[in-house]
């Protein structure tokens, strides 16, 4: 162990990457005078008639979720804040950016807070020529060294740069919000035919919009977030700026007549929006967050965690607790919750990826071990199957029709009454190492739609995980029958030997 600290600051000496000053860095707030913006019309939120309450419309599609933030960005006409974890350069990721730069070009301010894994060398030109707009601001959160290897920097400062910015959340002019577990990029919107994430957002309005917006300037005024242009040699300029612009453009145009643009264009959430006829659920709700110091902090401060203001919820459940979470660690802590809850008679149900369907193999490896003991205490488990039936593939509307699938959403709900929908996952990374926002609902009605849609997951597009005498085996209802499989489903030997593997590994504070 004396050798190990050794050589981790030998590294640190060797590969030290120094950040700039942020000194001067001025801050800047969301504005909070928008009620007669076009929006603040639309809304036309009364809190006295109202009661406190908030308005929630869920977006479960993909093509929805996306066509949903194009539109309000359209809309808008004072302020987009957009703050997330990646942001790809593909087909979402250029109409994303676009979007917001043909905002700008109205006037509105647009800032724009990423985590720094979502950059390289090459983005970090992208990200800074946008920034020349004069109406755009993009900050980095937790930054890397620029001009040292970002693997090096894994090495030398393990614990400082694995923390990481998850948050996901998407305001228009202060009035309109949207939160969820989609990052931007296509495989989260429905525009990737290789793989599509099952992913879940919540567009909301009323006092919780208020809030995410003080939850967002909270991070972009952390000692965290750095000015896009601080972190490079050469800052982009108008020149820049310009042939970015007329990149982004000559690609939309190009894409104009694509499926996923008609599809888009196709989409009731634009004529809802445009028209404002969305039907909400209102209910009271709470915005749960990490403090950014979070990422800084010893991790023995707890009070800075979402997870220390959720307890509050989840410490007085009588009914049912049911759980959609593509990478699900509970950890011996966790599973003691969850065992003790079924000892009370509460229902406990967890829908989380199988092997064939996640993207992150150690992360199954270390949801794998808890199997066992979650079984035996009576808690449901059902794990994902990346095949879809064509049956199941029509259902699934889209433009693009994949047979691939994985989980990705972030939710559950409690007792029927409340729901919370975000972006943390329940595994050690998500609870001590990285940055998570979300929120809990009150709403009977939504509560139902989601407890529905857990049956109806968990019925015709996931395998129950069963203990038996013999060990652990998958059941799947299908149109011939019932199949059950003596080992993880649809995986090949050698994707199974790497995840026992895994398993064996000291990594679970990582997952």
């Amino acid at each position: 162990m004396r050798s190990l600290i050794l050589m981790r600051a030998l590294l640190r000496l060797l590969f030290r990457a120094s950040l700039p000053p942020i000194d001067d860095r001025q801050d800047s707030y969301a504005f909070r005078d928008t009620d007669d913006t076009a929006l603040g019309r639309a809304v036309g939120y009364d809190p006295g008639a109202r009661g406190g309450e908030s308005g929630f419309y869920l977006l479960q599609r993909g093509v929805d979720a996306f066509a949903a933030r194009a539109a309000l960005a359209y809309r808008a006409e004072r302020s987009i804040d957009a703050q997330y974890y990646l942001l790809h350069v593909d087909l979402v990721g250029r109409l994303f950016l676009d979007m917001l730069l043909k905002a700008a070009d109205r006037g509105v301010r647009v800032r724009l807070l990423i985590d720094d894994m979502a950059l390289n060398p090459r983005k970090d030109i992208g990200a800074a020529a946008l920034n020349a707009h004069p109406n755009i601001e993009i900050r980095v959160f937790n930054p890397f060294g620029r001009g040292t290897s970002r693997w090096l920097q894994f090495l030398s400062r393990f614990g400082d740069v694995t923390r990481r910015m998850h948050n996901k959340s998407f305001t228009v002019d202060n009035q309109v919000t949207v939160v969820g577990g989609r990052n931007i990029g296509d495989e989260y919107f429905e525009a990737n035919p290789d793989l599509r994430f099952g992913d879940l957002d919540v567009l909301g309005v009323g006092p919780v919009v208020d809030r995410i917006s003080s939850v967002f300037d909270l991070y972009w005024n952390s000692a965290s977030s750095y000015p896009v242009e601080l972190l490079l040699k050469h800052i982009p300029g108008s020149r820049q700026l310009a042939e970015t612009d007329r990149v982004l453009s000559e690609f939309t145009a190009r894409k104009r007549d694509s499926e996923y643009l008609e599809s888009l264009a196709q989409s009731p959430l634009v004529v809802l929006i445009r028209d404002w006829s969305l039907e909400f659920d209102w209910g009271h709700a709470e915005v749960l967050y990490d403090d950014p110091a979070k990422i800084t902090a010893d991790r023995i401060r707890r009070h800075l965690r979402l997870l220390s203001r959720l307890q509050t919820y989840t410490a007085d459940i009588t009914g049912e607790l049911l759980i959609f979470s593509p990478y699900f660690v509970p950890g011996a802590e966790g599973v003691a919750t969850l065992v003790q809850l079924r000892q009370r008679g509460v229902r406990v149900g967890v829908i989380t990826n199988s092997l064939a369907s996640t993207d992150v193999a150690a992360v199954h490896a270390g949801y794998a071990r808890y199997r066992k003991p979650l079984l035996r205490a009576g808690v449901e488990l059902y794990e994902v199957d990346h095949n879809l039936t064509r049956e199941e593939r029509k259902d699934r509307k889209g433009p693009r029709p994949t047979s691939k699938a994985s989980l990705h959403a972030k939710s559950f709900v409690i007792d029927s009454v409340r729901v919370f929908i975000g972006s943390l996952n329940l595994d050690p990374r998500s609870a001590v190492e990285n940055t998570e926002v979300g929120i809990m609902i009150e709403s009977p009605a939504m509560a139902a739609d989601m407890h529905r849609g857990f049956d109806q997951i968990a019925r015709a597009a996931a395998f129950r995980v069963a203990l038996t005498d013999d060990g652990l085996r998958w059941h799947r209802d299908t149109a011939d029958g019932q199949k059950v499989f003596t080992n993880e489903p649809y995986t090949g030997f050698w994707r199974r030997f790497a995840a026992g593997l895994l398993r064996l590994l000291p990594l679970e504070s990582q997952l």
